[in-house]
């Protein structure tokens, strides 16, 4: 139940439990609030309190770093492994992202690195392109020539100084969790607690020990801290030095967050939607919706200029819809006036005009711009909900990935074991019901009021629900409903999960309420609880997680995997340095990071045309003709491809799942093994090439050659020239 506070000069009296909420509020939590200093208490006593709880932000950071950083060293033995066995530890797309860092400390200089970057023609083969525009890798870019600078190169190798840089992040994320706990309750215990939450909930709330580079790695402790600063610039109390301090902030936080993770479009899309509602709601005032909506559009327009105006952001879903909102919102002078029911007439029209300008503004720059860089994750989002075709590739490659998936149940069990779940679930319908009680009263409350109302922007409110704890309110239940629909997205959750429980735990709202249900209700025994409570849970999880924790960190293992590392060696001293592989998409980006060579594909799936070109490359795995395949690879320039034999032959999916079955589908041919398809499928005419040109048949081996093979991996040279009795031309058969 936060805090219901009259306005001043308001007429008409605090209702006696909201009077009661804000008197304990003030009284209880001034002594440990971050600002009390701000505002001009330097007495001893907030000195040493903010002091303490910095203190302990620091610790609990630090701590978090230093927890990661040896599970990741335990893990895989990494000070004692080969460099090649660290660079094949960088799995799947994170060693294409780690390739760029390592590609500019090897550049004769800055310049010439940036101008590779820039001007690149090993990432894809035939086509020169600028990653820069195209990947966010400018952490990497940063980081490369930080370490050019400092004098660190006597004494840490540039692997460590990236691993430990991303592990930093992991501090600065906890560090800004803890504020906004803090923030909210106005007690440094809540941040102490959500500090705690987020080390015991680790595999839940970060994945960063074994996906280092990962986008969401650099992004999510941006996010956290431009959270903290909204969560900061939303309370009433700032001076106005102090709200535009906090509008930069809060400008450099998205900006950083926007630049370091390419989806970052969907992720300020739910926030711009959280935005909205509060507006809607009567909470934010015009002033702060309007800089808010702005702060996000500059920060996506700054990095659309690094990214060589990156056609992507320009057309993102949430741009458009900033500037519908705005626009809808400037026409609509008279949208809250009225009683409850034509308000919620009003508003329920302005959504609509908001969200049909929003698409029609959307389609338009889309076709403006040519853009198709994004259309896979609607693919995706449409198949996912049952709007769409199943059989698209593209779609399909994410629906049958579980980090795409809905949220597994065993999520809810590991959350409830280390006590979060129970306190956030009251917080949020203890906070649910209340905002809902003073979004009612506001939508009831008839247009004007005094002139204060008048200054304070022309928005007051009569039952004022505080605005920062509402934006973190409605921040966790949109993300939570995002993260229920899609594993992946969790991490955006799951962390901000512990403050708002951690609010809970040590505000006054649910201490009082359930005091006053039991009529015990006292500022000193409201105190005893608010500091009591927390404190034993912390001892409590002490107790309970702490020989785990120690029994984790003892577990020693050794990274092996002797066939991949036996393939890098083979390629780095047997082949061209200009030699172009063709193969899985995470394969090749080890390829690329351990020995240099070009590739045809690679995993960073945001362009239309590689995405197509992977299709086509990954015909290696379907039924097609040799000749088929061989054109294809001539096509894109291929001299080998590496065939693996857990695609071949994959077992980890189910069926439907399977690579294989994804191309079969893909191609209207019927699936391996047994169970049903779909009656318009056809049999292959040809045997699953993965396979068939194990055999040497003279098919096969008129165009390629096997130089390479252990367990695991078939390398075959793809022959210059073959006989013209060829019925298609490569870029006739590519563009099938």
């Amino acid at each position: 139940m936060t805090a219901l506070r009259q306005r001043k000069g308001s007429k008409g009296k605090e209702p006696p439990l909201a009077a009661e909420i804000h008197s304990q509020q003030s009284n209880c939590c001034s002594n440990h609030h971050p600002e009390r200093i701000l505002h001009g208490d330097w007495s001893w006593g907030a000195i040493i309190w903010t002091s303490i709880g910095w203190s302990v932000s620091v610790g609990l950071g630090l701590l978090c770093c230093i927890y990661m950083a040896t599970l990741h060293e335990n893990d895989l033995w990494f000070s004692n492994i080969k460099e090649v066995e660290r660079e094949i530890s960088f799995r799947t797309e994170c060693g294409l992202y780690y390739s760029y860092f390592k590609q500019m400390l090897q550049a004769p200089s800055i310049q010439e690195g940036l101008s590779d970057l820039i001007h690149d023609n090993l990432t894809e083969s035939k086509r020169t392109i600028n990653l820069l525009q195209r990947m966010n890798i400018y952490q990497e870019v940063f980081l490369s020539v930080l370490y050019r600078w400092l004098p660190v190169q006597s004494y840490l190798e540039p692997v460590y100084f990236y691993i430990y840089t991303v592990f930093s992040l992991q501090a600065v994320y906890v560090i800004a969790l803890y504020l906004t706990a803090w923030l909210l309750s106005g007690s440094w215990l809540a941040g102490a607690l959500t500090g705690v939450w987020y080390i015991l909930n680790r595999v839940d709330t970060t994945r960063v020990e074994f996906t280092i580079s990962l986008r969401e790695n650099w992004s999510l402790p941006f996010l956290a801290l431009q959270v903290t600063t909204i969560t900061c610039y939303l309370r009433p109390q700032l001076s106005a030095l102090q709200q535009k301090v906090m509008v930069w902030l809060m400008y450099v936080t998205t900006f950083c967050f926007c630049l370091t993770w390419q989806f970052n479009q969907f992720i300020l899309l739910v926030q711009a939607l959280v935005i909205y509602t509060l507006d809607c709601a009567d909470i934010l005032t015009k002033t702060q919706v309007t800089t808010l909506y702005l702060i996000q559009a500059s920060g996506l327009l700054s990095v659309c200029i690094f990214q060589f105006c990156n056609t992507m952001i320009l057309g993102s879903l949430v741009l458009s819809f900033i500037v519908a909102a705005l626009l809808v919102r400037h026409c609509q002078s008279g949208l809250k006036s009225g009683g409850l029911l034509l308000r919620l007439g009003k508003l329920l029209l302005h959504s609509a005009l908001v969200f049909l300008l929003t698409f029609i503004i959307n389609y338009l720059a889309k076709k403006v711009l040519q853009l198709r860089s994004d259309e896979h994750i609607f693919k995706f989002i449409q198949s996912k909900f049952g709007f769409g075709s199943t059989r698209d590739f593209d779609a399909s490659l994410y629906l049958c990935e579980e980090a795409f998936g809905v949220l597994p149940l065993d999520t809810l069990e590991r959350l409830a074991s280390t006590l979060l779940l129970y306190p956030y679930i009251l917080t949020l319908l203890l906070l649910s019901g209340t905002m809902a009680v003073a979004i009612l009263q506001n939508l009831s409350r008839p247009k004007g009021g005094s002139a204060e109302e008048r200054k304070e922007g022309g928005e007051g409110r009569a039952v004022a629900f505080r605005p920062d704890v509402a934006y973190n309110l409605l921040h966790t239940l949109f993300y939570g409903l995002l993260a229920f629909s899609t594993m992946r997205m969790k991490y955006i959750w799951t962390g901000h999960m512990c403050a708002v429980a951690a609010y809970g735990v040590c505000g006054t709202e649910l201490w009082t309420l359930l005091l006053n249900t039991l009529r015990c209700n006292s500022k000193v025994l409201l105190r005893l609880v608010r500091y009591a409570v927390p404190v034993a849970m912390i001892a409590c999880l002490y107790y309970k997680f702490w020989p785990k924790l120690m029994e984790e960190l003892s577990e020693l293992r050794e990274f092996y995997d002797p066939d991949t590392v036996e393939l890098m060696t083979w390629i780095s001293t047997k082949t061209p340095k200009r030699a172009v592989f063709a193969g899985s998409m995470q394969l090749l980006a080890g390829i690329k990071l351990c020995t240099g060579r070009v590739l045809t594909n690679h995993p960073h799936y945001e362009d239309k045309d590689l995405r197509e070109r992977t299709r086509q490359v990954y015909q290696v795995y379907a039924r097609r003709a040799p000749e088929e395949v061989y054109d294809i690879l001539r096509a894109v320039g291929a001299d080998y491809v590496v065939l693996e034999n857990s695609i071949c032959y994959e077992r980890r999916h189910r069926r439907g799942c399977r690579l294989r079955d994804l191309l079969d589908l893909a191609n209207g041919h019927i699936m391996d093994g047994a169970g049903d398809n779909d009656p318009d499928l056809i049999p292959a005419p040809y045997p699953r090439f993965c396979e068939a040109i194990k055999t040497e048949d003279a098919a096969y081996s008129a165009l390629f050659t096997r130089t390479f093979q252990n367990k695991t991996f078939h390398v075959y040279r793809v022959k210059k020239k073959r006989k013209k009795s060829s019925k298609s031309s490569p870029e006739a058969t590519v563009t099938q």
